[in-house]
């Protein structure tokens, strides 16, 4: 497979976007058992709702490469290899399917209008999927029950359904404005 010098950039840019909502200062939960809250997952939902399915993801999997190598890229200002045996590791390997998924409902969605399919394609991918990964390993790390961790994360789910509508938005108001910004209607699904 070979991958285009746009979509090489279009791939590091959302990276680096993911990076950049790392900045804003993350919020810890006691209840959550060390997962905090962050920008980060509006990142990864519009990864993939602007990229589609195999960009987003690998967006997600650069950012994560980076993260591994040290960069201290995540809120906070953590990285390391250290952040992948947390309690918050399910959540972050949980992005790139996250953005994956995301990708994958809008180019599926092509009939939608823009905002409905974001905004499904930022529940489904940004919420849905990376909680499949993210709560079950949350559980195992912090031995919790599943239902614990389900509820120890619910805390997460009205910023993170907010974060949903903001990009709902965020891509409704770029494809009015630049329509080709939104590659997940535009391109095939393999970069």
């Amino acid at each position: 497979m070979s991958i285009s010098t746009r979509s090489l950039v279009h791939i590091a840019l959302y990276a680096a976007l993911v990076g950049a909502l790392g900045l804003f200062p993350r919020i810890d939960i006691p209840v959550a058992g060390g997962v905090p809250i962050t920008a980060q997952t509006l990142g990864v939902m519009m990864a993939g709702i602007m990229l589609g399915a195999w960009r987003g993801g690998l967006a997600l999997v650069l950012f994560l490469i980076a993260v591994a190598v040290g960069l201290p890229l995540l809120a906070g200002g953590r990285g390391g290899l250290g952040v992948f045996f947390g309690p918050s590791v399910g959540f972050l390997i949980g992005w790139p399917l996250g953005a994956f998924v995301a990708g994958l409902i809008m180019e599926r969605t092509r009939r939608w209008g823009v905002f409905p399919a974001a905004f499904t394609a930022a529940i489904l991918g940004g919420i849905v999927a990376v909680y499949a990964i993210g709560v079950p390993m949350l559980a195992y790390k912090t031995d919790m029950t599943l239902g614990q961790a389900f509820l120890a994360s619910a805390v997460f789910l009205p910023g993170d359904t907010l974060k949903a509508l903001i990009a709902g938005l965020v891509a409704d108001f770029l494809a009015r404005g630049y329509p080709s910004a939104l590659m997940s209607r535009s391109a095939p699904s393999r970069p």
